[in-house]
């Protein structure tokens, strides 16, 4: 902590030691230790940490007219840039060995992103956070490095602007207020709507460092007697205490829920407990000065444990957690320590430009990495021939594949004759080129209407950050309904869904929300209760009827869920010298989606929707496979590829006969 008088540093127990409450909730987060559903509240501690830490060194530069721009960056690249780049070496070297040419683009494609610490933008493009596919990303925990680079550039640029035109700390608190609250009211509202947008970017975040900078500028007279200064801590634990286990990742977030862990992170700051046992105690204190370190290493290892489908071996988490520490307690020795204390010694700008030229050459790396695919050749052909199965998806979908907004670029396949309208979600954008496939000439075209994470379900509401907003989901559906009304009505209209997930969650065994219903209705359910199937099944049935009133409907059965991601399964298998094979028992597949099959017959019986049911092309003897010939029929574990859904062709002829 900056003394505002002398400008020196001076050392709070307290601040570390919430730094470690931070590190430990998120690190036993991610390795899915039971209590700690809510871990990942630590990074908005970091983040109202820095806020504090930050606003106190450029208030108290600006008071004594000492403020250096250029110092304030370098010293924040000294913290921060060192144990980075090694890790981003690290990672790059080893992958070289490892990672199949797929995953190795990907990294090298974060790394890039990660060094110019913009890695938060390119994730939120990518996806949620929370998202399946984030198991695969080395460096996905660096979206809060990023975050939090963009309010250091900012932060003083700002306050000495505003320093020069009305200086003190009364106008510099006022104007933390009013950013506070915008930046607060900001992410309430983005929140309802783009979820992921909330989570990533600075205007929706930047409102928690700015809390963290408002518990600076408040006078310590606030809180004044040890005792009133032990409850608020002891409020600001609770608080914290409160997120991390009443709160998990199907909660919607940050939205308003984010505001307890940091109310709590500002009780601590504010109570400035020096020798507080909650803080102060020697693991704690461990804890918190490597905790940088801990935070940077322990994702990869989770990674590791995934990649290597270790994730549900009984001691891997035990096991991952050993090496975190192992690896951060090294780095913080080896690389934080000494290098700050030898570049502290050098003048700034040889610093600076070791700092930078470091930076650099892994940025180049991985543009190397990019732009090279991966460095294809690294393993046998008939490994990566396997691998590459995961990219073999619909080439159009980046265009034609709604995931915002209310309405669909409505791409068309094939001719310009309109035949028929494909409708539904991610499973149905999947699909749609082997709809195409199966028209019966050149000159019939399929219309594209398909959206991220929304089931053709009227009336449905998100329950999901993961899914479709509410908003957007009812919007598009309700716009689809409308351009239906100027589709001549033989064209018929061929609805594929993944809705099991929506009801009773998802089937991999790295999900947390088995049987807890991603959508509800009338009212949230907490369980996929009876009641609520009941429910859910009444709507697929009405919804489908309501539909075909003006035209013929086919409903496509659910395609079978492998559970794991089939080509980097059987690719990451084939490089150890193994055959992996994937699927998945009839059985299985019937018990869980049986009330789905009731649901759509039903619409069958009441309304003369159609059915198409792809197990015949996709099952045999008594299984479901994940794979053919060798060759994976997914790109991922749910999705069929290009080559897996042409064995549908002959299923989704029927709609032209």
């Amino acid at each position: 902590m900056t003394n505002t008088t002398t400008g020196r540093t001076e050392f709070r127990n307290d601040i570390n030691g919430l730094r470690a409450w931070a590190v430990v909730a998120v690190i036993l987060y991610h390795f899915r230790v039971p209590g700690f559903g809510g871990g990942f509240v630590g990074v908005d501690i970091f983040f109202v940490i820095s806020g504090f830490l930050m606003t106190g060194i450029v208030v108290s530069g600006l008071e004594r007219g000492e403020l250096s721009l250029a110092m304030f960056y370098i010293a924040r690249a000294r913290r921060i840039l060192p144990a980075l780049i090694v890790v981003c070496a690290v990672l790059l070297a080893v992958g070289y060995w490892v990672l199949l040419p797929p995953d190795y683009k990907q990294l090298g494609t974060h790394t890039i992103f990660t060094l110019v610490f913009s890695s938060n933008i390119q994730f939120w493009r990518e996806g949620g956070y929370f998202d399946t596919a984030s198991h695969d990303k080395w460096l996905l925990h660096t979206w809060s490095l990023g975050l939090e680079w963009q309010f250091y550039m900012l932060l003083p640029v700002a306050l000495y602007g505003l320093w020069k035109w009305r200086p003190g700390r009364r106008q510099v608190m006022a104007a933390m207020v009013v950013g506070l609250t915008g930046s607060l009211t900001l992410c309430i509202l983005i929140s309802l709507t783009r979820p992921s947008a909330a989570f990533y970017v600075l205007p929706t975040r930047v409102w928690e460092m700015l809390a963290g900078g408002v518990v600076f500028l408040i006078p310590n007279a606030l809180v004044t007697t040890v005792r009133t200064r032990h409850v608020v801590e002891l409020i600001g634990l609770a608080l914290i205490v409160v997120a991390v286990a009443g709160f998990d990742a199907s909660s919607p977030w940050p939205g308003w829920r984010v505001v307890i862990p940091v109310a709590g992170a500002v009780a601590v700051l504010a109570a400035a407990q020096g020798n507080s046992p909650w803080t102060s105690h020697g693991v704690v204190q461990w804890l918190g000065t490597r905790s940088y370190s801990l935070y940077l290493w322990h994702w990869p290892i989770v990674v590791a444990l995934h990649y290597g489908e270790w994730q549900s071996v009984a001691m891997a988490p035990a096991a991952g957690l050993l090496l975190t520490a192992t690896l951060g307690h090294l780095s913080y020795e080896l690389v934080e320590l000494r290098g700050r204390v030898h570049l502290a010694k050098w003048p700034w700008p040889w610093c600076a430009s070791a700092l930078v030229g470091a930076a650099a050459a892994g940025i180049t790396v991985g543009y190397l990495i990019r732009s090279h695919d991966g460095i294809a050749g690294r393993f046998p052909d008939s490994i990566e021939r396997v691998a590459k199965e995961a990219e073999n998806k619909n080439p159009r979908a980046g265009a034609c594949f709604s995931s915002t907004g209310t309405q669909s670029p409505s791409c068309i396949y094939g001719g310009n004759r309109l035949s028929a309208i494909l409708l539904g979600d991610s499973h149905a954008a999947a699909v749609v080129t082997a709809l195409a496939a199966a028209a019966p000439t050149g000159n019939d075209g399929i219309m594209d209407w398909t959206y991220s994470g929304c089931p053709t379900l009227f009336g449905v509401r998100s329950l999901s950050p993961r899914m479709g907003t509410e908003a957007n989901c009812g919007g598009f559906l309700n716009w689809a309904t409308e351009q239906l009304l100027s589709v001549p009505q033989d064209v018929p209209l061929v609805i594929v869904n993944r809705l099991t997930a929506y009801a009773v969650g998802h089937n991999e065994p790295w999900e947390n929300d088995a049987n807890i219903p991603m959508v509800y209705f009338s009212h949230p359910y907490k369980t996929a209760s009876p009641e609520f199937l009941a429910e859910f099944a009444r709507r697929v049935t009405d919804s489908a009827c309501q539909l075909a009133k003006d035209r013929p409907v086919f409903l496509v059965r659910p395609f079978p869920e492998m559970g794991v991601d089939v080509p980097k399964s059987m690719a990451r298998a084939k490089t150890i010298g193994l055959s992996k094979d994937i699927w998945i028992s009839l059985e299985d597949y019937q018990q869980r989606h049986e009330f789905i099959w009731t649901a759509q017959d039903a619409a069958r019986d009441r309304c003369g929707v159609k059915i198409l049911d792809p197990l015949p092309f996709l099952c045999s003897d008594g299984r479901c496979n994940g794979a053919k010939d060798g060759r994976p029929l997914y790109f991922d574990d749910d999705h069929l590829s290009e080559y897996g859904n042409n064995l549908l062709i002959p299923m989704f002829s029927r709609v032209f006969e």
